[in-house]
């Protein structure tokens, strides 16, 4: 039987005002991914994420969450999702305890042990109110909400943007320790979790991501396992490029983008078995500079 991926979209496109926002993006993340979602402001990250929830309806295209389309998530379903927004949208006349408590009811598997233990673990206000908190708290409430019932799949946007580096890495402890089994917590056995993570933050995302989805202006420009990326994408100097590739990206020599002020590309060596001891490894920051050149 074939396994069903964890998220699946097929030529997913969507326009919105006579302009183009998303463009023939397909996409097979397995189950237990954790992907990193880049790129540049306004390259469709956020909207591809909120089409992935049912947010936002395509144009044209598919997409589905754990087998189910996006636009027809079951209440069944989405008690297995956890999202958090960019901009987090919370019942600003509660307070942090309570909200949590309220939340909680909507979620059979919620695990209050679990989402207190979270919020004091990020250092949350539990009797303040939430329209007192900082953007940086009330992102952190947001990621309690969302990991509190321990779902199969998170989508996170940009949930880190307003943390400090220290409360950035107790809020990558909470997510990727399963949760927080290391606390011996009850209720807390390992879980299948896959997480889609867009973040600007990309050192972070390095040290946690199994692969990497690359947009530019609208289109997925690249997705693959990270451990392959780094294994056989290489840099090659402009004074190689000549041997490699036209001024322009062809993938049949192996090219996988060509800078066109500096010369350099970035070259596949499964493609072009070549370069494969020549060039340079980079680092996810040096290549969403080299793609988004």
């Amino acid at each position: 039987m074939t396994a069903i991926n964890a998220i699946e979209t097929q030529s997913l496109t969507l326009h919105r005002n006579g302009t183009t926002i998303l463009k023939d993006i397909s996409l097979s993340i397995p189950a237990g991914a954790v992907v990193g979602l880049v790129g540049r402001n306004g390259a469709g990250k956020s909207s591809l994420l909120r089409c992935l929830t049912g947010l936002m309806e395509p144009s044209g295209g598919t997409a589905h969450l754990l087998g189910c389309r996006s636009g027809h998530l079951t209440d069944a379903l989405r008690e297995r999702l956890g999202f958090v927004a960019q901009t987090p949208d919370l019942f600003d006349w509660m307070e942090v305890f309570e909200m949590i408590g309220t939340i909680g009811r909507a979620y059979p598997r919620w695990n209050e042990t679990r989402a207190l233990a979270l919020a004091t673990q990020l250092n949350l206000p539990m009797g303040g109110k939430v329209r007192n908190l900082s953007g940086g708290d009330q992102q952190k409430l947001s990621v309690v909400l969302a990991l509190a019932h321990d779902p199969d799949l998170l989508i996170l946007d940009e949930p880190v943007s307003s943390l400090d580096p220290m409360t950035r890495r107790e809020f990558m402890r909470a997510l990727f320790t399963s949760p927080l089994q290391a606390d011996n917590l009850p209720g807390t056995e390992p879980r299948e979790r896959t997480v889609l993570i867009s973040s600007h933050l990309l050192s972070d995302l390095e040290r946690v991501v199994t692969h990497v989805a690359f947009m530019r202006d609208g289109r997925l420009q690249l997705f693959d396992a990270w451990d392959a990326m780094q294994e056989h994408l290489r840099l090659i100097p402009p004074q190689s490029t000549a041997a490699v590739s036209a001024p322009y990206p062809a993938a049949s020599t192996g090219v996988v983008w060509t800078n066109r002020q500096t010369g350099q590309c970035v070259v596949d060596t499964r493609v072009d078995s070549r370069w494969a001891d020549s060039g340079r490894v980079l680092f996810l920051d040096e290549l969403f500079v080299e793609l988004n050149a």
